[in-house]
């Protein structure tokens, strides 16, 4: 069985800075892809950052410049360091990790539960 456990989200004022992290468990044979989404109230979730097991990055417009992924294979961990924070990222924030599990070979996605970012003055 595979888990992924997030942490790191809270209050911040803009400008400010967080980082999220986000720890898979379980039986793993591999892990590809993973990624950080984010939901505002009353909007869709929508794509923040992706890396892939080759540690090529993706960003969606309005994270660029600010937002860095990374990922640490040994400890299965992804992370989304967050700079220069504004109002308009305050959303809940879902870890992604297409993982294959030893139990069947099977790739799947996993999520996170979320965490809240709120940016606020």
């Amino acid at each position: 069985q595979v888990q992924l456990a997030e942490s790191g989200g809270g209050l911040v004022q803009p400008g400010g800075s967080l980082r999220l992290s986000c720890a898979a468990s379980g039986s793993i044979f591999s892990i590809n892809v993973m990624g950080w989404y984010r939901q505002a109230p009353g909007k869709q979730r929508e794509l923040v950052a992706t890396i892939t097991s080759g540690g090529i990055t993706n960003y969606v417009d309005a994270v660029k410049g600010r937002f860095t992924i990374s990922r640490d294979n040994a400890k299965n961990t992804v992370y989304l360091q967050m700079n220069s924070l504004k109002v308009e990222d305050t959303a809940v924030y879902y870890c992604l990790q297409q993982i294959r599990a030893i139990a069947d070979m099977v790739n799947r996605n996993y999520w996170g539960q979320g965490t809240q970012v709120t940016v606020s003055s």
